[in-house]
């Protein structure tokens, strides 16, 4: 007679509140209203899969994830800390949504551990152990390094573009416009123009400075 071992029984599912955080590093790709609406679609399809219900979405627009000030995260951090806590678990894309800076990532996650709430990264899932604990912290370590390596080459090009006479972006100071200069590929380069009007107003504005400063030292 032949002994039958009865499978184990699947799990159940502790059905959690879940919260997404969704961020982008800057206004323009908030803008382009894509990336965040897809992080937002994936975070609520992972709850539904899981039993979860997402109860809030925490969205950052055109905030950089070394930036540990960010209003909107500094909230969510806020209410994680009240009694009785709001949600169990905080729903990211990746890690690297949440933070990119491994000082700032330890201590939101330290905060958020004291109120026993989880972070969970919908593409890149860990296990709950030392094993899981580990990846996570090289995950973290590698994004904080790719962000500043994106920095530095970012600044090096951002000089380089200056020191050839282009504008690098951003609203122009008042007395200039913004003008198309040449286009390279589908690249197009951009130089400041003077506005005749504006500039007459800034040449009488300092030309009164200089005359209160003539006054004030006579």
């Amino acid at each position: 007679m032949k002994l039958r071992i009865a499978p184990a029984p699947a799990p159940a599912i502790t059905a959690r509140r879940g919260v997404v955080y969704a961020r982008v590093s800057t206004v323009r790709q908030a803008e382009a209203d894509l990336s965040i609406p897809d992080q937002i679609a994936q975070a609520r399809s992972w709850c539904e899969r899981q039993g979860h219900e997402l109860v809030r979405e925490y969205i950052e627009p055109g905030a950089s994830g070394t930036d540990e000030s960010r209003q909107v995260f500094q909230q969510l951090l806020a209410d994680a800390r009240l009694q009785p806590r709001p949600f169990d678990i905080v729903v990211v894309h990746s890690f690297s949504r949440f933070a990119r800076d491994n000082l700032a990532y330890a201590l939101a996650k330290r905060t958020l551990s004291k109120a026993g709430i989880a972070i969970q990264s919908i593409t890149q899932p860990l296990a709950d152990d030392p094993t899981g604990q580990m990846v996570e912290s090289i995950l973290v370590a590698f994004d904080a390094y790719t962000s500043k390596e994106i920095g530095k080459h970012t600044a090096r090009a951002m000089k380089e573009n200056a020191r050839q006479g282009f504008w690098n972006g951003s609203r122009p100071p008042f007395g200039y416009q913004v003008v198309q200069a040449e286009q390279r590929g589908q690249k197009v380069k951009k130089r400041l123009e003077i506005v005749p009007a504006e500039a007459a107003l800034v040449r009488r504005i300092f030309g009164l400075y200089q005359g209160r400063k003539a006054c004030s030292s006579a």
